[in-house]
């Protein structure tokens, strides 16, 4: 397990010309740790976790990852054109992987494995944005940054994603999660509220 936190942001402002989205945001988080990040439309969630991965730079403030993250956006970036299949490859390439053992697994677990051979384009909405969590998760990093992760997901697949979180908690993994479903809350071992650009945190387990 890695020394000190995966993931430490302090003091970081942004603004968006006069309107300012976070004002001195702080957030810590260890491995072995299953974070939420809530708060209401538009306070700035996503903008925290483009931050917190290296997308975006702050006005001001500290970013520091322990590894390089993991990532799913909100909305999925797949191409339409290549199947699913052709994203693992094309992703394996990217990330150096030796095989696609874990991938394959993670496709089996979210239930998509009959569209093997489908083109994104032909997804679902819910079934690309499984794909968009594969392809986030198939290296198996140290710390995974998910920006409501399972949107589209049906009543099971929903579970099953928890299911797989709190495994890769137990196993040393920091999961960061924006949610903004309340019967999400359970899951978390800190929350971590978004109110006028700062975060308050609340510790519940």
């Amino acid at each position: 397990m890695a020394e000190g936190p995966q993931l430490h942001l302090s003091a970081v402002h942004k603004a968006y010309g006069r309107r300012s989205v976070l004002r001195g945001a702080d957030l810590t988080v260890e491995p072995g740790t299953l974070a939420g990040v809530v708060g209401e439309n538009g306070s700035g969630k996503s903008t925290l976790l483009r931050i917190a991965v290296g997308q975006l730079a702050p006005d001001h403030g500290t970013v520091r990852c322990g590894s390089p993250p993991g990532y799913c956006p909100q909305q999925a970036v797949v191409n339409d054109m290549l199947t699913v299949a052709q994203h693992l490859r094309l992703f394996q390439v990217a990330y150096r992987l030796p095989q696609l053992r874990y991938a394959w697994q993670l496709v089996d677990l979210l239930g998509f494995q009959d569209e093997r051979r489908t083109r994104a384009g032909e997804l679902s909405g819910g079934t690309r944005q499984k794909l968009n969590l594969t392809l986030a998760l198939m290296h198996d990093p140290p710390l995974l940054v998910l920006d409501e992760p399972y949107q589209g997901f049906d009543w099971d697949t929903h579970q099953r994603f928890w299911d797989l979180a709190i495994r890769l908690r137990d196993r040393g993994r920091s999961v960061v999660v924006v949610s903004h479903l309340l019967h999400d809350l359970q899951h978390f071992d800190t929350v971590h509220h978004l109110r006028e650009g700062r975060l308050h945190r609340e510790v519940t387990r």
